[in-house]
């Protein structure tokens, strides 16, 4: 009676439907701790001045356990007026949607981040928009199209 009960569950856990609809929590329902880890951000246009693609790091917030908090990292090949190479982020993940402000010298907010987590994807893609909000910004700065993929081993 217990083999037939194991060959049942097994059959169940192999059924790919099944495992898709109840592995895969629905966008609006992930939570802030669910999307920890480094991800890989790249942007449709590169952001004047700035690289096309960056590396984000996304970590429990020191003060608020249900926001994030981290850093956001480019490789600058010259000065790029208003932003650094290492800036801090700090934002909140609500219903699915990603916001995070960013701050290139830990005052002043920079840069904004806009986003919505794909649905299907368990919490493994981004899609949304940056903003330059530095100083250095025209009063018009466009909103850059991005998608972050989150790296192997988060």
């Amino acid at each position: 009676m217990a083999a037939c009960a194991i060959c049942t569950r097994a059959s169940g856990q192999n059924d790919p439907q099944k495992s898709a609809a109840t592995s895969c929590p629905a966008a609006k329902l992930l939570k802030a701790a669910q999307i920890h880890g480094q991800w890989r951000v790249s942007f449709r246009s590169a952001p004047a001045g700035l690289p096309a693609t960056a590396t984000l790091m996304l970590e429990r917030h020191a003060q608020f356990s249900d926001s994030v908090a981290g850093f956001v990292s480019r490789n600058l090949s010259a000065p790029a007026p208003g932003h650094a190479a290492r800036a801090q982020l700090a934002g909140d993940l609500e219903d699915g949607f990603l916001t995070l402000d960013e701050s290139s010298n830990g005052i002043s907010i920079t840069g904004t981040w806009n986003a919505e987590v794909v649905e299907g994807s368990c919490g493994r893609s981004i899609r949304g928009t940056w903003k330059d909000t530095s100083p250095s910004a025209p009063a018009d700065a466009p909103e850059i199209a991005f998608t972050m993929e989150k790296l192997a081993g988060w």
